[in-house]
């Protein structure tokens, strides 16, 4: 069993928890450790789960009707991840969250937190943050995505995962900068990092 600390440190950055509410937290998930290559949610299935990793990455992509693969994000420990929309709506999600490494990770039933939350105001308050995190993580996403060329997301990218290049396949880095393996490789040439 891992050390949860770091992970109660990180949920106590959003509200304060008391030890009970860890005991409640953790009365509704489970650790897991999975292989690389692990859906943690898939495509087209309706999600019921939230995940706290603890080690390993994850990435969360959309897959084409033409099967072509467009990585949205990127996840490192410790983080939050979940398809929102889908869990919120009990739709089908229209992603796929992976993981690119084994990975260290509690699974939590979001119906039971939900109903957890319903009665208890620190639990309410982690819930609104975590959501305004994802927002606000969300909106500069876009707004790299509409303001910024190839290169500056790929210099932002290195900002925000520092080992970037040393943790995640080149392709799946280029599929989340819109961009292809070449041009990242001539990116990265041109900023003499190869």
């Amino acid at each position: 069993m891992i050390d949860i600390t770091k992970g109660v440190e990180f949920l106590n950055s959003y509200t304060e928890l008391t030890e009970e509410h860890v005991q409640l937290l953790l009365e509704i998930s489970e650790f897991k450790t999975v292989k690389a290559g692990t859906q943690l949610i898939k495509m087209n299935e309706v999600p019921t789960k939230v995940y706290m990793i603890f080690s390993g990455q994850i990435r969360c992509y959309m897959i084409t009707e033409s099967g072509k693969e467009y990585n949205k994000s990127f996840y490192l420990p410790i983080s939050v991840i979940g398809h929102l929309t889908a869990l919120i709506d009990k739709k089908p999600s229209s992603f796929v969250f992976e993981t690119l490494s084994d990975c260290e990770v509690f699974e939590m039933n979001y119906c039971k937190f939900i109903e957890k939350s319903k009665n208890d105001i620190a639990l309410k308050n982690l819930y609104i943050k975590v959501i305004e995190k994802f927002y606000g993580f969300y909106e500069n996403r876009l707004i790299e995505l509409i303001s910024l060329n190839a290169t500056d997301r790929y210099l932002e990218l290195r900002k925000q995962i520092p080992e970037v290049d040393k943790i995640i396949p080149q392709y799946h880095i280029a599929s989340y900068l819109g961009i292809t393996p070449v041009q990242l490789s001539r990116i990265r040439k041109k900023l003499d990092l190869v």
